[in-house]
């Protein structure tokens, strides 16, 4: 949607160097900037592409505005105050009421008359869906789901049962939400599968990306708060608590009865041990895992950067040969 720059100033709070009848009709890197896209720069590490981008105007700090060639917007935090305009130029579209013909809902759900159900939808008995809410093609909402206003399911997501979702959610292709996690006890017979009678509540503000997973609860509910985004390929195992602003990116996984603090972060593939405690502000760090508590707020790795085939074959050597070491210095000790 075109926009001034005028008024992106003003929505946003910024301070505008240029001419606010200038529009913006998208978005663009620096380098790759038109004199109709909205650019922004955040990093240090960008700054030589400023001086030569063709962008309508640039978000960025009021430091970097003397080296700014086209307009500016200026914000203490231009990559915020840039994904907030970002999406006042592509606004989700708008949701057109209606059932489509070959949707099939429950005689006891109830849905919203601002909703959207788009073709082969299911409804299960004794669920309900808000206003403005969209379910894209091939939903299945289960029995005893709840679905708060202004929710989006793009296209094929699960909800199994019993789950409860807050305001404005946004789910992606492939989202399971309220499967039976992996509940089993094994006896002299062999496996026996104990039933997973919890279900799963998800607050405001969430986002959960393509084929991830939230399992439900073994007895209590899993639980996601307000504000949580989840990745791609991500798995939510039974009676997890994922703390509110916490983020999670692809293929991280946290197993069962497992709780994670307030505005924590996970990179990709990390995770962490069931019946464990994350605290607030902790950061998994790629292809790392939490294998206790975790107390202290901070930055946590184990995880090995690539590097020459040569060199790592030389450390994976000398490891093998730190047993033999340690049995020889402790000889030596003895002498």
């Amino acid at each position: 949607m075109p926009i001034s720059l005028g008024e992106l100033a003003t929505r946003f709070g910024c301070e505008l160097i240029g001419n606010p009848d200038s529009v913006v009709s998208g978005v663009a890197s620096l380098p790759n900037a038109t004199a109709e896209s909205l650019t922004f720069l955040a990093s240090k590490a960008y700054k030589e592409q400023l001086s030569s981008t063709k962008a309508a105007a640039v978000v960025l700090r009021p430091d970097d505005a003397p080296d700014c060639p086209v307009a500016a917007l200026l914000h203490d935090d231009p990559y915020a105050c840039y994904a907030r305009m970002a999406a006042a130029v592509f606004p989700p579209p708008d949701v057109v009421p209606g059932v489509h013909a070959s949707a099939v809902v429950d005689d006891t759900a109830t849905i919203a008359s601002s909703a959207h159900l788009a073709p082969h939808v299911v409804v299960g008995e004794n669920s309900s869906i808000g206003e403005n809410v969209y379910v894209g093609p091939g939903t299945v909402i289960g029995p005893d789901c709840r679905i708060g206003d202004d929710c989006r399911f793009i296209a094929n997501v699960t909800l199994a049962r019993a789950v409860v979702i807050g305001q404005r959610g946004i789910f992606h292709p492939g989202v399971v939400l309220g499967a039976d996690g992996f509940g089993n006890a094994m006896s002299a017979e062999g496996w026996i599968k104990v039933p997973q009678v919890g279900g799963v509540r998800i607050g405001d503000d969430v986002e959960i990306g393509a084929n991830t997973t939230v399992d439900c609860g073994a007895i209590e509910d899993t639980v996601i708060e307000d504000g949580v985004r989840i990745d791609n390929l991500c798995m939510i195992a039974h009676n997890v608590h994922v703390g509110a602003h916490t983020a999670m990116a692809a293929m991280s996984g946290i197993a069962g009865s497992t709780t994670i603090g307030k505005r924590c972060m996970f990179a990709g593939m990390g995770g962490a041990v069931g019946h464990i405690s994350i605290c607030d502000d902790v950061i998994i760090g790629a292809k790392s895992f939490a294998s206790k508590d975790i107390t202290e707020p901070g930055t946590y790795l184990a995880s090995f950067p690539a590097e020459p085939a040569r060199d790592w074959a030389k450390k994976v050597g000398r490891f093998r040969r730190i047993e033999a070491l340690q049995a020889r210095v402790k000889k030596l000790e003895q002498q």
